[in-house]
């Protein structure tokens, strides 16, 4: 008896020993718990970290694409996985990034041991460049139904890859999802040892995903930006070139008053106007519209330009050096463009002037002795449709006698079709209207006229063609 409270004291500090060592296994294990909940959240602070130094940098879809599925990897413990993209018609799946064994998720067919690279890198080809229709599979069940699913390792939808030797075990399978809209999916697998996905895992997934379609999103959207800034500004070089090959000042013709403009649609023109030095007594004067319009026509007009330029020195007769133009502009040319063009060859202080058209607008006479205004339409077709044979039949000069305060209005299309914003066209009765107003007061009063008259007229519709501008008047 005397022994009692000993045994009691020994069985009570046996318990006691007991359950330090079960606080002490508690204390480790939550220690764990939270070292792995803290390792958890700098994987995630890492995962989005990563992902705003590539929105802030240069990082091209595919890295961004490969960032987003290894950073899931690591976060939430898979063995592979795989982002699939829709479309620009959204019609079907793209594989954006396929990491190396990933699952199948929809039916494949290989050989055995196709190009004897081993079947399961084969397979791995196949999926990279695999697309998914709609309605084919599980990847597009989760596309479609904007819902997140997952699969067990034995789910029949992953007995494809099964077949083939791929082995999985629970695979998740989540949407892509910007304002409420799915525009792909994420595929995550985990090893066949490895722990089912939980509900926590699955929120986390999911999570992710939409801070990755986010990201997605707005770097097609800072993509696109950059892209529309890189051809702004190589828009505004081509711009500069093409003010450049335009002529800076009109040209001094004994005789003459001689003005010009170019009001370009867009950043450039298909239109083109120039004066060039014939001889010490003839200038050539020329206006042209390509039948493009943008960048590909004023390619055209340049190379139009540097033909023309080539030509005229000497040449007295204006059908000549359109033929010769022609001859060497019609090899380059797409059979589904062509140049108009009118050229005329002033004399200094002579009343003649040559011209030749080449399938453009008629240019416009006025005559000061009555104040009327006629057409000077002179045969010929447009450059570039015809190597020579029918074009240089119908090519003729054509002179027009110019007497004091007469004018002589070279124009393109740009002019007569300008659009209001009902969509009515200026037409041939306000330009002639604007010309009859003018003209006693010189060619600039003509050019300045016209275009005050456009302005006003069009208002705020946007324009379609250029608008080109020449006034040669007689003094």
């Amino acid at each position: 008896m005397d022994n009692l409270p000993l045994i009691v004291g020994g069985a009570t500090l046996s318990a006691l020993i007991g359950v330090v060592a079960w606080q002490q296994g508690r204390i480790r294990a939550l220690k764990r718990a939270q070292e792995k909940v803290v390792t958890e959240e700098a994987r995630v602070f890492d995962f989005l970290h990563g992902l705003g130094e590539a929105l802030s940098g240069t990082a091209k879809a595919v890295d961004l694409h490969t960032l987003i599925v290894k950073g899931m990897l690591r976060i939430l413990r898979g063995q592979a996985g795989a982002i699939y993209i829709a479309d620009d018609s959204n019609s079907v799946l793209q594989p954006a990034f396929v990491a190396r064994g990933c699952p199948a998720l929809m039916d494949l067919t290989l050989a055995t041991d196709p190009d004897g690279v081993g079947v399961l890198e084969a397979l791995h080809r196949q999926l990279r460049i695999r697309h998914v229709k709609k309605g084919e599979g599980i990847l597009a069940e989760v596309w479609e139904s904007e819902k997140a699913q997952v699969l067990g390792h034995m789910d029949s939808r992953l007995e494809s890859g099964r077949r083939l030797g791929a082995v999985a075990g629970n695979v998740a399978v989540v949407p892509l999802l910007y304002s409420g809209r799915s525009f792909g999916v994420l595929v995550l697998a985990r090893a066949p040892i490895a722990e089912p996905f939980t509900a926590s895992d699955m929120q986390v997934f999911q999570t992710l995903a939409e801070q990755s379609a986010f990201t997605l999103r707005t770097a097609e959207v800072f993509s696109d930006a950059a892209e529309k800034r890189r051809l702004d500004s190589d828009l505004q070089v081509a711009q500069e070139i093409q003010r450049i090959l335009l002529p800076s000042k009109s040209p001094e013709v004994e005789g003459f008053e001689i003005t010009g403009l170019n009001v370009p649609a867009r950043h450039v023109s298909g239109d083109y106007y120039d004066f060039l030095a014939v001889d010490k007594e003839h200038c050539g004067v020329v206006i042209a519209d390509v039948s493009g319009k943008g960048v590909p026509a004023s390619l055209i007009m340049a190379t139009c330009r540097s033909v023309l330029r080539s030509q005229a020195s000497g040449e007295l007769s204006a059908a000549q050096v359109l033929k010769n133009v022609n001859e060497r502009m019609f090899p380059d040319i797409k059979e589904d463009m062509f140049i108009s063009m009118a050229y005329a060859v002033l004399e200094a202080n002579s009343s003649e002037v040559t011209l030749c058209r080449a399938g453009h607008d008629a240019p416009l006479l006025y005559r000061a002795s009555d104040h009327s205004i006629s057409k000077v339409n002179p045969p010929g077709m447009a450059v570039g449709i015809d190597s020579g044979e029918v074009f240089n039949r119908v090519t003729k000069d054509f002179g027009v006698q110019l007497h004091h305060n007469d004018c002589l209005i070279l124009y393109t299309d740009g002019v007569t079709e300008a659009l209001d914003v009902d969509g009515e066209e200026f037409g041939m009765d306000r330009t002639n209207h604007a010309i009859l107003e003018s003209a006693p007061d010189g060619a600039v009063a003509i050019l300045q006229r016209l275009t005050e008259d456009l302005k006003k007229f069009v208002g705020a519709a946007p324009q379609h063609d250029d608008i080109t501008l020449i006034v040669i008047r007689k003094k």
